[in-house]
């Protein structure tokens, strides 16, 4: 492996759909309501990128440093455990990226928040806390992922922070229905996470690394898979059953059968094999956020 491929390898640019997910289903409920302005999620877009940037190289780091990505683990290669990336080099990329999610973060809360004091400190603090969870995951003494908690990350951040943060600065407001949505796209980020964590579950356990999938085992943790996703479209449902005005606000139904074909695959692929579910899952969490948003654009035009 070059050093280019390397990086790119690193990057992780696969999970970057899954990243711009919540950004989507909140900008499109902020079309449902008439307060979407591009600019905002033009910043808010190229702002969850560069955290879900922060988040891939900073989990390199510590996974390198705590020892688990050694050569048993399955999956891509990366920049550091091919040795085509040095730990300095990797450190030096982090802050980079750190700084660059700063500017972008800074200049979209001083667009959206439009002399809204409480706002811009609010969404301040929750920014940092972004960056925090981010990098705490894998890096430092005591990472949080290595203690079964990515799964509660990944809700908060990739549901509600995501979704109803970004609804908030476009409308300044926020309904209670809109945590439906909001709850399914964590539930499905969750569900991207696990797989992740069944894949990995036998190196993750040798190198110490208590996910949630080795503290409950695989068996469990497949009907969790399962949990995670009937909840979701139930979630989504619901808000489509309250919301109902028009037909086409089930277009989201459209990710349903991606959405069954991975519980069918989640139950019975061997781990060794999950790998290519990661990315069927987030495939199908995309177009459930387009589904949704089509049918809510087809609605208010």
């Amino acid at each position: 492996m070059n050093k280019t491929r390397a990086w790119i390898s690193s990057l992780r640019l696969r999970t970057l759909p899954l990243a711009l997910s919540g950004i989507g289903m909140g900008s499109f409920l902020a079309a449902e309501y008439r307060v979407f302005k591009l600019t905002v999620f033009i910043l808010a877009s190229i702002t969850a990128i560069l955290l879900q940037v922060l988040s891939n190289l900073a989990n390199d780091y510590g996974d390198a440093k705590h020892g688990a990505d050694g050569a048993g683990r399955i999956g891509p290669d990366r920049g550091l455990q091919s040795g085509d990336i040095s730990l300095p080099e990797m450190r030096n990329a982090i802050i980079a990226t750190t700084l660059l999610a700063l500017l972008s973060g800074f200049t979209l809360l001083h667009i959206a928040a439009k002399g809204d004091t409480g706002l811009l400190i609010s969404f301040l603090i929750l920014g940092l806390l972004c960056i925090a969870a981010a990098i705490k995951y894998t890096v430092g003494k005591k990472p949080y992922g290595y203690a079964g908690l990515g799964d509660i990350s990944v809700f908060f951040f990739f549901g509600p922070v995501a979704v109803a943060g970004t609804f908030y600065l476009y409308a300044h407001a926020l309904k209670p229905d809109m945590l439906l949505p909001a709850a399914a796209i964590g539930l499905l980020s969750c569900g991207v996470l696990n797989i992740n964590n069944m894949r990995d579950h036998l190196n993750d356990r040798e190198a110490g690394k208590k996910t949630l999938v080795v503290r409950i085992g695989l068996a469990k943790a497949r009907l969790y898979h399962i949990g995670l996703i009937a909840v979701a479209a139930g979630a989504v449902s619901l808000y489509a059953f309250l919301h109902y005005e028009f037909p086409f606000l089930w277009l989201f139904l459209i990710a349903s059968p991606l959405l069954l074909l991975n519980i069918k695959n989640i139950a019975t692929e061997e781990p060794g094999n999950m790998d290519r579910y990661l990315k069927q899952l987030a495939i199908a969490t995309v177009i459930l956020v387009i589904g949704f948003g089509a049918g809510v654009l087809a609605g208010a035009g």
